[in-house]
């Protein structure tokens, strides 16, 4: 992480972290679905330390839901101080709502989610939980 990426006391933004977990979410969503994305929402975003100028840090996502045109995206950021020994920490995770958009900017059906261990299963059956919750709030 560089300077400008943080505040006076060396702290980086939680904005620029942000960032870089949209761009992966993106990225994730854009692969599986051969098209174009946008995020459409952000849940559980967490901090769970701060991170350092000069700091090394690595985004982890992968597809944790798909339902007919959106998509979950669950990332990790990990944070490692490359001069010291430590292991990487989580520092942030989110789940990102992304959404399919077809060449007129419409919502398109996205290929379903092909699971493949338990892991996978639950966080599948976690997210289908969080996408009926949403969608009942909004037909409120």
């Amino acid at each position: 992480m560089q300077p400008n990426q943080a505040n006076i006391a060396g702290n980086v933004h939680g904005g620029e972290i942000m960032k870089l977990m949209d761009n992966v979410a993106g990225i994730v969503a854009a692969k599986h679905a051969r098209s174009n994305v946008v995020t459409a929402r952000v849940d559980k975003l967490e901090f769970h330390y701060p991170i350092k100028i000069g700091n090394l840090v690595t985004c982890q996502a992968k597809l944790s839901f798909v339902g007919n045109s959106s998509m979950e995206v669950f990332v990790k950021v990990l944070v490692e101080d490359v001069t010291k020994e430590a292991s990487a920490k989580v520092v942030s995770t989110a789940f990102f709502t992304m959404v399919a958009l077809d060449e007129y900017g419409k919502p398109m059906t996205v290929p379903s989610l092909e699971i493949t261990s338990d892991e996978e299963s639950d966080l599948f059956d976690e997210g289908k939980k969080r996408y009926l919750t949403h969608k009942q709030e909004l037909n409120k």
